[in-house]
């Protein structure tokens, strides 16, 4: 299978000095679901921008559905559908109207446009109220709507620009559902960039994390976590308990435990035998004068892959999350 998206050394400097795109090298093969994963300020929107014209790149290669990004900027245009974070739609237009202009936009036009916008209401659950004004629509059903403008023209490349930002669960969950079948079902590329976990897991086959404009991990979401090397166990630190250096020597002399990485609040181990450990770890901590607040285990996520490599959380969560197992100290 062809790669569909080439970039090669991409570099991206704003006009103030800000290097928000450091040097980034990746491929995406065509009918893949492949997603960037990061914090805000980590340059996914900046190479979604530069990727779909809307912003020039300082240096690099870039080809979009076999065109060069610098030669051919108005046919990768005419390839791709774009959804961004914001809802873009006419609000005194009814659904339909909406779908019909973007068709227009796109030189479509009678029946062939006619049945392209039916088409898309159906998919998108909006048919019953394709003749309301955008206006009156609900942040989900605006947002559904969007989607369906973007793919007016059967786009051979589907890029999402954080596309779930600020919907409820149920709407989330909804978009999710459109855009794997897209995916699956129609074998739409689709290049998704999104600091939703969750997200990432559930759609994106390849995966790229990606933090202060360079990657810094790529492959499988199940790949990624597997290789963090076992279960995580999260320890919270007490204020005033010993320090993380001292808590971090102590676990680095436990058998079984395979990294250790700080955290807010605490320090985070990983063992592939997680559940047999955690007597051995407690007595350990004990003789060391360490008494931590708590002290849980969960499966490995994307976060972790994230923590390990940088130190940090992807979206800067606290200490404490949802485990498979607690132990409260």
């Amino acid at each position: 299978m062809r790669d569909i998206i080439q970039v090669k050394d991409l570099v991206v400097t704003y006009p103030d000095g800000t290097r928000a795109v450091d040097g980034l090298t990746f491929n995406v093969e065509e009918g893949e679901f492949f997603g960037f994963l990061g914090p805000n300020g980590a340059g996914k929107s900046t190479t979604i921008k530069t990727l779909t014209t809307l912003l020039k790149k300082t240096s690099g290669q870039v080809s979009v559905a076999g065109f060069d990004l610098d030669q051919s900027p108005s046919k990768i245009r005419s390839a791709i559908g774009v959804l961004s974070q914001e809802t873009i739609l006419d609000v005194d237009l009814t659904g339909r109207e909406n779908l019909r202009l973007q068709g227009r936009l796109q030189q479509m036009h009678g029946r062939e446009l006619e049945e392209r916008v039916e088409e898309l209401l159906k998919m998108v659950q909006l048919d019953e109220f394709a003749s309301k004004p955008a206006g009156r629509y609900s942040g989900g059903m605006r947002k559904r709507l969007d989607l369906a403008s973007a793919l007016v023209h059967k786009p051979r490349l589907l890029f999402l620009d954080e596309p779930t930002t600020g919907l409820d669960p149920q709407s989330r969950a909804a978009i999710w559902e459109y855009l794997e079948r897209l995916n699956k079902d129609e074998g739409l590329t689709t290049f998704l960039t999104t600091q939703y976990l969750e997200e990432a897991d559930r759609l994106c086959r390849e995966l790229s994390i990606i933090d202060h404009g360079k990657l810094i991990a790529s492959g499988s979401p199940n790949r990624l976590k597997e290789e963090i090397g076992g279960d995580s166990i999260t320890i919270s630190l007490k204020p005033d308990s010993d320090s993380k250096l001292k808590t971090r020597a102590v676990l680095g002399e436990v058998p079984g435990i395979t990294g250790v990485t700080d955290a807010d609040g605490g320090v985070i181990a990983y063992a592939g035998n997680a559940g047999e450990l955690i007597a051995d770890l407690v007595t350990a901590l004990e003789r060391a004068g360490i008494r931590p607040s708590s002290l849980s285990i969960s499966k490995p996520t994307l976060d972790d892959v994230f923590l390990r490599q940088t130190g940090r959380r992807i979206r800067g969560e606290e200490l404490g999350r949802k485990t498979t197992e607690p132990f409260i100290m």
